[in-house]
C-alpha cells in the first residue's frame, strides 16, 4: 500500500489537525518521498515511517510539535538538514539500518537544539573509529546515543515505565481480589461448619429420642410379660 492511502485510512475521516501520533510503517512511498503528509497536522507529536523506502526528506511539511519520529529501514543518507527546519522540537531520532555512512551526515543535526536521544545502530557510521565520541562531541545537546549515554547508562524506557506501573497496579489488585476470596471462603467454611454442627445436634437429639423411645417400649414389654406371668400364676392357683 503506497504511503498516501496509507494515511488516508489512518485518518479514518478526522480532521488531520486531530492527530497526535501517526504510524505509516511498511507502506511505500512515491519515489523515495514523502508523499500525504502535509502542514494541516500541526498537533502531530510522533510520526513513524519505518520501512517505506524513504532516500529524501525534502517533501517534509512543517510539524512543529513533533518530537519523536522513527525513520528507522530506509535509504536516507542526507538531507537531514530538513528536520531541523520543518521539525525543530524533536527529542528523539532513529535513524538505525540507513545509510549514512560519515559524520558530515549528522552534521545538520547540530540544529536540532532539544534533540536528546539519537539512533545510527546498523548504520556505516558505526564503524568508524571513535565514533561514539565523535558523536557526542558533534552534537554535545544529544544525551542518549543508541540506547545509551557516554557513560554507557541505558536510556529509560518509558514503556517498560508504564507497563511496570500497570503491573504494580494488576498486582495490587489480584491481592485485592485473593483477599475477597479468601474471605468469602473462610465465611463459606464458617457457615458449612455452624451447619455441620447443627446437623449433628439433630441427629444427636433424633437417637435420644429414639432411646427414649426404645426404653420406654421395653418397659412396657416387660409389663406385659410381668402381667402375663401373674395371670399364668392364678390360674394355677385356681386349679
Amino acid at each position: 500500500m503506497d504511503m498516501k492511502k496509507r494515511i488516508t485510512l489512518e485518518l479514518r475521516s478526522r480532521n488531520p489537525a486531530e492527530i497526535a501520533e501517526l504510524v505509516v510503517d511498511n507502506s511505500r512511498s512515491a519515489d523515495g518521498e514523502v508523499e500525504g503528509l502535509t502542514d494541516e497536522f500541526t498537533e502531530l507529536e510522533f510520526l513513524s515511517m519505518v520501512n517505506v523506502g524513504l532516500s529524501s526528506l525534502a517533501k517534509l511539511p512543517s510539524l512543529p510539535k513533533l518530537r519523536k519520529l522513527e525513520l528507522s529501514d530506509n535509504n536516507l543518507s542526507g538531507s537531514l538538514e530538513t528536520l531541523s527546519e520543518k521539525c525543530p522540537n524533536l527529542t528523539y531520532l532513529n535513524l538505525s539500518g540507513n545509510k549514512i555512512k560519515e559524520l558530515s551526515n549528522v552534521e545538520a543535526l547540530q540544529n536540532l537544539k532539544s534533540l536528546q536521544s539519537l539512533d545510527l545502530f546498523n548504520c556505516e557510521i558505526t564503524s568508524l573509529e571513535d565514533y561514539r565520541e565523535s558523536v557526542f562531541e558533534l552534537l554535545p545537546q544529544v544525551t542518549y546515543l543508541d540506547g545509551f549515554d557516554q557513560e554507557d547508562n541505558e536510556a529509560p524506557d518509558s514503556e517498560a515505565e508504564d507497563d511496570d506501573e500497570d503491573g504494580e497496579d494488576g498486582a495490587g489488585l489480584t491481592g485485592d481480589y485473593e483477599e475477597e476470596d479468601d474471605e468469602e471462603e473462610d465465611e463459606d467454611g464458617s457457615e458449612g461448619g455452624e451447619e455441620e454442627d447443627e446437623d449433628e445436634e439433630d441427629y444427636a437429639e433424633e437417637e435420644e429420642e429414639e432411646e427414649e423411645q426404645a426404653g420406654v417400649q421395653g418397659q412396657k414389654r416387660k409389663r406385659e410379660v410381668d402381667d402375663e406371668g401373674e395371670e399364668d400364676e392364678d390360674d394355677d392357683e385356681d386349679d
